[in-house]
């Protein structure tokens, strides 16, 4: 039978506001309590209150949309009456609405301050069933809502009794797509559908639907929950989502992982070992429940040995010229480690590009502030290759080399897999930070863990503990920094090629400021060129009276306090502003001079000489004192000194004594004197046998009443026969002493070989004597008895027996 058509209503007259709906669609006799928070739908809800309460309805094509435009709604919606309204109190409105007649959009009027449109009324709610066929219809849907509603769960049954004896075809159909727990697009459609036979025929499909939806997860929930014994919430979901991809005849999300998975082991150049496992595992994922804690191990470990870079390298640049014009552009001076990557250089290309060559392992070795990570980072760039630092100072755990194994909690991979994994090549440059930091403890001893990775003839199989399959290292430039190599292991200092890197002379200082660290700090504090003026008399002020040491970090601290003194003074006087900072005004701006070259330190005086010590912060002046007092000999010693500095003043004081009547002592001064050894800056732990000689003369001079020359300075192990033997740190120690602005160095002859390392200005700028005997020592740095200020010509034969050092040479 033809549907019986309905007549169109003509339309209400005027605009009406119309308010956008979110996922929302009102039908008539539909009574729908909203929050509304929009400018725009308060504004239409307060038009419609001052007009005669009627408000259009229209629902927006995608939910998400926050401020929906002319084309963005639907073009079928509701005409609705707007029963009551709450203000809140956060600005948001309350309303209570009841859908009257389904109304089409014949043009929107106007879009602010709210939307208004001209509507025209569609077909309303039909009549009751005209024949057998409608009838059978209308029953058919009822009893397809019945059924929903009980599958559904969540609508009670009393109210819905009055919905089922409704005889109007349409308004039936509106009431139970009102109920019923259908899609908005569902629901939409069945707003557009005009005829109420076509929308209850609509409405019969839709529930029939979503009926054999509702159906099929009530049966995988009685099967999931008859499969299961003392259920917890994520068992229970995880077993949920397998039954509905099995019933959906879909793959579990194993499968398609495992297939990426395989992807990605095709993809990589794992070698046959690394790739055996990795498909090992990848099947073992398979047969495991996809969220369960053992997957997630195994798919960290595949994701981990899939992104090391296994076999891709970065090509090295192996062009001499721009790699020693990089490391000079970024350094000044440090002659040795450049050449050394220059001959690395030059011995891959020898070799060709498609020949791999062993990574060396360089060691450099030095106080803090003179270069080496920065080095490390020059060399990365000289060579095109990535770059990536490892700290290893504070490390006692030998897992953070080797990694942890994965039967632990919270394992992971090695500190050098992890760099390697950062840098995605297989031939990074790798800095090993502060290597003389590390530290052993219950947890093993990372040092020793270190072998394997820093041995050329075992690197190229390292394997470590999370990944269970060796790695190549061979092609690695390991680089490890240290402040001094007495901390590091021997059988690990054995697998380094150790570099010496020196403090700075005071010309080196001043280059470093001008070329480096000046330019730095005022791009970091917005100056502009002019705008802070350091000539050099200032500079050379700011190098010799405000820092005394090996490197030029504390040196670039003042360059920042000067910077930040003339940020204020610009700020504060303007863009032209100008701040001098010459050698007179740099007390005004940083404050007294902190050092002072005629400082005590190299003073001298009876009973006081001057030595030199080393330490991991650079060479360093040791002034010692010695004093006499009544008493039976015994010998005190002060200043926190070690064990081989207590054996060296016992060794130095039996040396005195055996030659007390050369020295013009009496003999039994140890029966009528005790004597107090003193070395000032008692909370600084002090050892080594460096000051042997510089205890001595500092006894000769008290017991002999003979001051010590000034501006002298010495280092040396004595012996008990008075023999001068050599001390390390040579390099360090005459930096220390030019520093302090000594005039003269006593040092073992021994130690000729090592005055070449130090720098020719240095050399120029002290007078050196190479010793070999305490006699020379004493000759030369005591003053005579009656004329303790005697010229150099009324010395005697001292001069000669000691080996002096001739200006620009060593001597012969």
């Amino acid at each position: 039978m033809e549907p019986k058509k309905q007549k169109r209503k003509p339309a209400p007259a005027g605009p009406i506001p119309l308010m956008p709906l979110r996922d929302l669609v009102v039908f008539p006799h539909m009574v729908a309590p909203l929050f509304v928070g929009r400018a725009r739908s308060i504004a239409a809800i307060e038009a419609s209150l001052a007009r005669d309460r009627r408000l259009v309805l229209a629902t927006q094509l995608k939910a998400a949309q926050e401020e929906p435009g002319k084309g963005d709604l639907h073009k079928v919606g509701c005409l609705a009456e707007v029963l009551q309204v709450f203000k809140l109190p956060d600005g948001g409105v309350r309303v209570l609405l009841e859908g009257r007649r389904r109304v089409r959009l014949a043009a929107l009027t106007q879009e602010q301050p709210f939307f208004a449109a001209k509507v025209e009324e569609l077909a309303g709610d039909g009549s009751a069933p005209a024949d057998a066929e409608e009838e059978a219809l209308l029953r058919e849907v009822r009893g397809q809502f019945e059924r929903h509603a009980k599958l559904n769960g969540k609508m009670p049954p009393e109210p819905l009794l009055p919905l089922l004896a409704v005889p109007e075809l349409g308004r039936a159909a509106d009431l139970m797509a009102t109920q019923a727990g259908l899609k908005a697009e569902a629901k939409q459609a069945l707003l557009e559908a005009e005829e109420p036979r076509a929308r209850l025929e609509l409405l019969g499909k839709s529930l029939a639907a979503e009926n054999e939806i509702l159906e099929i997860e009530k049966r995988i929930h009685g099967r999931v929950r008859r499969g299961m014994e003392k259920v917890q919430r994520e068992a229970y979901l995880r077993e949920q989502m397998r039954v509905i991809q099995r019933e959906l005849g879909q793959k579990e999300e194993a499968g398609g992982e495992s297939a990426e998975l395989k992807q990605r082991l095709a993809a990589g150049r794992l070698p046959k070992e690394a790739r055996d496992k990795a498909l090992k595992e990848i099947e073992r994922l398979d047969r495991m429940a996809p969220y369960s804690a053992e997957a997630t191990v195994v798919r960290t470990y595949l994701d981990w040995l899939l992104s090391l870079p296994w076999g891709k390298r970065s090509p090295d640049r192996l062009d001499l010229k721009r790699a020693e014009a990089i490391l000079d552009e970024d350094h000044h001076g440090l002659e040795k480690p450049k050449q050394r990557v220059l001959e690395f250089l030059a011995v891959r290309r020898l070799l060709g590009r498609g020949k791999a060559a062993k990574g060396p392992i360089l060691c450099l070795v030095g106080p803090p502030g003179v270069g080496k990570t920065s080095l490390a980072k020059s060399v990365a760039r000289a060579l095109g290759r990535e770059y990536q630092r490892i700290s290893l100072g504070g490390v006692r755990d030998e897992a953070e080399i080797r990694g942890h194994r994965r039967t632990y909690i919270g394992a992971m991979p090695g500190r050098i897999i992890q760099g390697l994994r950062r840098a995605k090549h297989c031939n990074p440059v790798l800095l090993l930070d502060e290597i003389d930091k590390m530290a052993a403890d219950f947890r093993g001893d990372p040092a020793s863990a270190l072998l394997e990775v820093l041995d050329p003839e075992q690197n190229k199989g390292f394997t470590d503990h999370y990944l269970d399959a060796e790695f190549d290292l061979s092609e690695v430039l390991f680089i490890a920094t240290a402040n001094g190599l007495h901390n590091i292991p021997a059988p690990l200092r054995d697998r380094m090629e150790v570099i010496e890197i020196g403090g700075y002379t005071e010309e080196e200082k001043l280059a470093i400021a001008r070329r480096f660290l000046l330019p730095k700090q005022l791009k970091a504090h917005g100056l502009k060129p002019g705008q802070l003026e350091l000539g050099d008399e200032g500079l050379r002020r700011l190098v010799r009276s405000y820092t005394r040491e090996a490197g030029v970090r504390g040196l670039e601290r003042e360059i920042t306090a000067l910077c930040r003194k003339a940020a204020r003074e610009v700020v504060q006087g303007g863009a032209k502003a100008r701040v001098q900072a010459t050698a007179a005004s740099l007390p005004r701006l940083l404050g007294a001079p902190k050092f002072n070259r005629e400082d005590e330190a190299v003073a001298n005086g009876e009973g006081l000489a001057t030595g030199l010590a080393w330490t991991e912060a650079g060479g360093e002046v040791l002034a010692i004192e010695a004093a006499l007092f009544k008493g039976k000999g015994a010998l005190a010693l002060t200043g926190k000194l070690g064990d081989v500095m207590k054996e060296s003043a016992q060794a130095a004081l039996s040396y005195i004594r055996s030659r007390a009547k050369a020295l013009g002592i009496p003999a039994d001064f140890h029966k009528a004197f005790d004597i107090h050894l003193h070395i000032p800056e008692g909370a600084t732990p002090k050892d080594g046998p460096s000051a042997g000689i510089t205890m001595a003369v500092a006894l000769a001079s008290a017991l002999a009443r003979r001051s010590v020359r000034p501006g002298l300075v010495m280092t040396g192990e004595i012996t008990l026969r008075g023999r001068v033997l050599a001390v390390g740190g040579i390099k360090e120690k005459v930096l220390a002493a030019h520093r302090a602005g000594a005039k003269v160095l006593l040092l073992p002859r021994a130690n000729r070989r090592d005055l070449e390392e130090v720098p020719l200005a240095v050399r120029k700028a002290l007078q050196i004597y190479l010793v070999s005997s305490m006699d020379q020592v004493l000759k030369l740095a005591l003053e005579p008895r009656r004329a303790r200020q005697a010229s150099q010509s009324q010395r005697p034969a001292a001069l000669a027996e000691a080996e002096a050092w001739k200006e620009g040479g060593l001597p012969q």
